[in-house]
């Protein structure tokens, strides 16, 4: 059953204020696919985790995501709009779902500056440590390496086979619960090889994941990458003043759990000031549509 009500938004609100960044993800993941049992969710490939959080995040808060960005080369301060129904095709996955919003009245009102700072530097620890390492996410700026690479389509389990040189690499797609268990290692990236490396030879012999050389571990990258290409969206937004592009990856996670507590907060202060006012219990409250909390409110307010 899809979380439909404003009571049940603030017990997963209040479930996550003492969860990690990964914990908070798998919470918000737990309600948008609430047909998954808890346990399968740590294996899906991390794009569709995204295209499912993507699918929450529009049946919550509607198509526009405000974000603010830096340039990396003046400084400027860059305000803009994305569109989530965009970026959830580009994806790939999923543009629709049985959400309802909040109290199934008329949604969330989103677009603080607190919400338009939601956009990440970088994603996860996981994935900044990997990729500064050239281990998750394109291979680096020198174009794909040569080499046979065979990858089955994205899903729990998937095997990137990938030949090169003399190597002879298997590679199983790496899983949320991949991801998130490298992310607490000292060394993510050698964390996530040993996890998901199912097989390595060199000339025939078997060798272990440490020993993958450099344009291997870029070649695996590029494989990923191709099987789950929602896993890593990459931003490149151009500055108004001077005309440079400014790269940056949005964690929709750290994005729509921002947004879900702007909202958590502000409903909050609502049932303060009604129950003041009218003597009314949380749930009474909470049980009002957005619209008539609104109207309530404002007869508070020329009290």
């Amino acid at each position: 059953m899809a979380i439909t009500g404003a009571a049940e938004l603030l017990a997963a609100w209040e479930a996550g204020l003492g969860e990690p960044a990964v914990g908070r993800a798998l919470l918000l993941h737990r309600t948008a696919r609430p047909d998954v049992a808890a346990g399968r969710l740590p294996v899906l490939p991390v794009g569709e985790r995204e295209a499912d959080l993507f699918t929450l995040r529009r049946a919550l808060f509607g198509e526009r995501m405000q974000v603010r960005l830096e340039c990396a080369a003046c400084g400027a301060d860059m305000e803009f709009d994305l569109d989530a129904g965009e970026l959830a095709r580009s994806l790939g996955g999923r543009t629709g779902g049985a959400f309802g919003s909040p109290a199934g009245g008329d949604g969330v009102a989103a677009g603080s500056g607190d919400v338009a700072d939601g956009i990440a530097a970088s994603v996860a620890a996981v994935h900044s440590a990997a990729e500064s390492d050239g281990f998750v996410g394109g291979g680096g700026p020198d174009g794909p390496a040569p080499g046979a690479c065979d990858s089955s389509a994205a899903g729990p389990g998937s095997v990137i086979r990938v030949r090169q040189d003399g190597w002879d690499v298997e590679f199983r797609l790496p899983g949320v619960g991949d991801l998130a268990a490298a992310a607490r290692s000292g060394d993510p990236r050698a964390a996530l090889l040993a996890r998901c490396l199912v097989s390595a030879v060199r000339d025939g012999a078997a060798v272990s994941g440490a020993d993958l050389p450099a344009a291997v571990q870029h070649r695996i990258a590029e494989a990923v990458e191709a099987a789950d290409p929602g896993a890593d969206l990459t931003l490149n937004v151009a500055c108004p003043e001077c005309g440079q592009a400014t790269r940056a990856e949005l964690d929709i996670a750290s994005y729509l759990w921002t947004e879900l507590d702007s909202w958590a907060r502000d409903v909050l202060l609502d049932v303060h000031l009604l129950a003041t006012a009218y003597g009314w219990s949380e749930p009474e409250i909470l049980a009002l549509s957005p619209t008539r909390r609104r109207y309530y409110l404002e007869l508070c307010a020329d009290v």
